[in-house]
Order: C-alpha cells, then structure tokens, then sequence
C-alpha cells in the first residue's frame, strides 16, 4: 500500500535532519516528540527527545529577602552617594511609589529613567556587618542556559557568594564566591573562569573579578559564567554544541551542575570605595540592584517540549508515556521496562527512552543497525542489545567502544559512525580520545594523534628531551653527542654533558671543575717530569759502581 503524503512527510524530516546538521545552534531544542513515517510494517511513529525553549525565568520565580526587613524606606531613610558622602539628597520611601524599591523592581522592565531598583538598608549598625540573603524560588527543577546576570546600583558588593539548591531549599551548596580579596575573605586563591578546564569544571572558584567598589558606568554587572563554561566542550563560540550535549549524557554530574530549583545571593560586605569604612557617613554603604537576568528552561529529562505556567506553578506537559512535574516516571500502565532520562544522543533528534506498556508483546530491538539481537535483564528491567558492531557500544549500541569517537557527519544508523583515534602508542597515555578525535598526549607530546614532539624534544619512540647537539648544546671534555638523547663521555668524565670529573679514592676536587692534578692543562708538566725521570733511570743503569 502505498502512502504518498506520509513519503513527503518522511522525505521532508530527513532532509531536516540533514539540514539540522549544518546548524548546531539549533541543537538545543527539539520541536517536536514524536513525528509518524512510513515504514514496510505501514504507519508507525518515530520517537525522539524533545525538550522545552530557553526563556526568561525570572517571570516564574519568587523572591524573599532575609532578614525580613532589610528593605528600605520603612521608616523613610536619606542616603548619600558612595563617591560623594556629602551629597545625601537620595530618599526611600516604602509609602510613597516614586521613592519605593521593593524586591520585584530587580525583575522589572528595564529602560526607563531613572532606572528602577530595590535597594537596602543602609549600614547604620557598623560595625555589625550587612548581610542579606536573596532567595529566587521556582518550585521546579530548571535548567541553566546562560550567565547568570546582577546588576548593581550600588557598587558591586565586596564580598558576595551565589548558591544553589536542588532539593527546593532544604540544602545549599555555592557556585561561586566572589570578593575583592579572595585570599582574606574566604581563605581561597583568586582564580577567573578561564582558569578551568574539562576536568575542572565542576570546581567552586573565588573570582575578584566582579567586586571593585566604586560605581563606575560600566561596572555594574556580577556575572556567574555558563556559557564559557559550556564552551569548554563546545567551543568558544559553542559552535560544536553536539560535543556538550554528549558530555552532558556521559558525564558525571556535569548535567546536575546547570540544574537548580532556588538559587540564593548571599551579601556579606556592601562597596565602600576604600579600605577603611567611614563611620561619620554610613548612609553611604547599601546595595541596590536594578536586573537580574537567568535565562533557563524547566528540566523535563528530555521528555516534553512544552512547559506551562499554571496557578502559579510551572510543570512539563509530558510525552513517551512519561508523567510527574519533571515527566520523572512512567505511567501507571507503561512500565514495562524501568523509567530512564531523555538522551541528547543521537544529534540531531536525540534518544526518546520512552516508557513502554505492560506485557508488550515482541522484545523491540532498538540498535540502529549495528545489531540485531537484543536480550531483557529482568534485574534491570530492560532491554539491551547484544554484539553491537561497527565499533559501537552500549544498550541500544549508540556510543563508540574505547578507542573510537563519534563521526559527527555520519547518522547514527552508519556503518562508519564510530572513527578510530589511531592515537600514537608511544606519544599518547591510552588508546581513548575526546569528541573530536584529540588524543591525550604524554609530556612533550602533542599533535591530534599524539605524533609530534613540542619544541626542545625529539621523535624516540616517544618524544624524548632534546639533551645534546653539534651545535648549541656540545658535549664537553671530548665527549659525543649520540642521537641527541645523551652524551657518550670519556673514561673520566661523567655527567649529563659530561661536565663532571669522575673522583676515584679521593683523587679529584670537585671544587676546581676538572682542573685539578690529571686536567690536561697540566699534561705538559707531567710529560716533561716523566722524560727526567727515565733520563735518571737510564743514568743509573749506565752506572753501576753508583
């Protein structure tokens, strides 16, 4: 039977697809969940992952100040400018609305003027310090796309932490901490986001970057970086953002880093402008900030497009059979195999997992041509294939084995979707290398392949120190350079370029270099004691009376 609608409909996804590939900015957003094809088994649907767009969450979230009544203007205060204590015409008012700053002006629309903000006490109580605690609540697990945005009025704060939770506030763990000197406020080495790696990503860094005091135009912003942090994997414009997401499939942890349900800003120390405070003029020292932006989307593991915002509740709108506000398990009557996440592999229509009925019938197997054999772990409640090929692994064998990376150009259904490293066995540490074919090199090593030697080293099975040459790097007291890895050193001498005299019993002094009794400036003085000494042999044997 013959369907030419659904042909076009199949022709139209696949040249999508194609298309998909030539755009990785897209990536991060699948709009669709399902899509129905045409197959030789007639019509049938095509599961993939699909997940929520990137929005502006600040239009979800609540706010709640700690202590309670750190707002100003309640009672009505006069403060002075940070830069100029004696000007003090500033007013907060909490019953008049043009001399109010309550908490929901720092999610305001901004780009009217004056610019709005909400703004605190002012340090009266020196030298009790200020501190505030900004909770932003979501009551929904989201997900991070961006940097975090905190725009101060006030002069960015001189000490400052930004925490995370993931259990709705019932525990807290930092993201970063921030001050103008981190060594003194937190017992922690200044470091910047640049000055993290792959490996480190995940570790919490004190930066002094964002903590002058003064309020200059363009120093207003603390940021907290995602996106350079995203392009540790993807690139420094996530131009491979294909490599991110399969890191956040594979990766330890790394998934939960971006996810958070509240975040909470805690202010130790307002800007001063100084190293001492000025206790004649503290109406001078407050924060206020004017934005703050997070752009994110609700976590729905990859299992729904579409999230609303209903009675004051954000929850996913679930798909492959999935339910819960996070689509965090199956339905009732659709377990018959354990829940699992969402796969961002394989790009560009991801991995659906979805949850399939009660007693269904025929194991399916799912292993993109690189098997055909599929067995149930009743343990584990589910199905993995068996012998995948082609250098692939795992269950549904959509990873590459050790040794072999994931051919971006290729679908997942190619024979020559997994590429081999070919990493060189005598540069590199092991056979593995990244998404990108880059293998991880020994020192002195480098090349994607580990096959070049980093200057001042030489090809020796392996790269070897350069130690000698004919040139530069001579070989002293007539030693010879022998394939530029060592010096080969005359009887007596020893040494990487055999500058020491050998000392046998005591016979040398270390303290002349080589130029004590045997050096060979005294070579001429010996020959000539050694030639009188024969002379008078020779004599006495002439004369034997004597």
């Amino acid at each position: 039977m013959h369907f030419p609608g659904l042909l076009s409909l199949q022709a139209l996804w696949v040249a999508l697809s194609h298309a998909m590939q030539h755009y990785p900015s897209v990536w991060g957003h699948y709009d669709v969940c399902k899509s129905q094809i045409y197959s030789d088994e007639g019509i049938t649907w095509d599961y993939m992952a699909c997940q929520p767009e990137a929005t502006d969450m600040t239009k979800y979230l609540k706010v709640k100040l700690d202590p309670p009544g750190i707002t100003c203007g309640d009672p009505p205060e006069t403060y002075c400018a940070l830069e100029n204590p004696y000007m003090c015409n500033n007013e907060c008012d909490a019953n008049t609305p043009e001399l109010a700053h309550p908490p929901e002006l720092m999610f305001d629309f901004e780009g009217r003027n004056p610019t709005t903000f909400w703004q605190s006490s002012s340090w009266k109580k020196y030298p009790k310090p200020l501190l505030v605690n900004i909770t932003l609540s979501w009551n929904k697990t989201v997900e991070l796309t961006d940097d975090i945005l905190i725009t101060f009025e006030s002069g960015r704060p001189e000490q400052m932490v930004l925490e995370k939770s993931l259990d709705y506030g019932r525990s807290w763990q930092p993201y970063q901490f921030y001050a103008t000197d981190c060594l003194d406020a937190f017992t922690m080495e200044p470091k910047t986001v640049h000055d993290l790696t792959q490996h480190t990503l995940l570790d919490i860094i004190c930066t002094e970057e964002y903590s002058r005091g003064y309020v200059w135009k363009y120093d207003k912003t603390v940021r907290f970086e995602i996106k350079d942090r995203f392009a540790l994997f993807a690139g420094p414009r996530l131009h491979n953002m294909a490599s991110l997401y399969g890191q956040l499939d594979t990766t330890k942890n790394l998934r939960d880093f971006f996810t958070i349900t509240d975040l909470r800003i805690k202010l130790l120390r307002p800007a001063t402008g100084a190293t001492m405070v000025d206790e004649d003029n503290l109406s001078r020292y407050f924060y206020a900030i004017s934005d703050i932006k997070i752009q994110g989307r609700c976590k729905c593991n990859l299992h729904a497009n579409t999230c609303v915002f209903d009675g004051g509740k954000l929850s996913c709108e679930c798909e492959h059979n999935t339910t819960g506000p996070d689509c965090g398990r199956c339905k009732k009557t659709y377990q018959g195999r354990a829940w699992s996440v969402g796969s961002y592999l394989p790009i560009p229509k991801g991995t659906a997992n979805i949850c399939i009925p009660n007693n269904p019938g025929p194991v399916n197997c799912e292993c993109f041509g690189h098997s055909n054999r599929c067995s149930y772990i009743e343990l584990l409640n589910t199905v993995i294939c068996v012998s995948c090929k082609h250098n692939t692994r795992g269950q549904h064998c959509q990873l590459c084995r050790l040794g072999y990376y994931r051919n971006t150009s290729a679908d997942l259904d190619d024979e020559n979707v997994c590429i081999d490293c070919k990493c060189n066995p005598f540069g590199s540490d092991n056979v593995r290398c990244n998404g990108t074919g880059f293998c991880e090199c020994k020192k002195g090593t480098t090349g994607p392949k580990c096959d070049e030697c980093l200057p001042g080293h030489l090809w020796h099975n392996g790269c070897q120190p350069r130690v000698c040459d004919n040139e530069l790097l001579r070989c002293q007291n007539g030693g010879v350079c022998h394939n530029h890895q060592r010096c080969q050193c005359p009887v007596s001498y020893t040494g990487i370029l055999c500058e020491k005299q050998k000392c046998e019993n005591g016979g040398c002094d270390d303290s002349n270099s080589g130029q004590g009794a045997l050096s060979p400036s005294n070579c001429p003085v010996l020959l000539l004691l050694l030639l009188l000494l024969t002379a008078l042999l020779q004599g006495i044997s002439c004369h034997p009376t004597l």
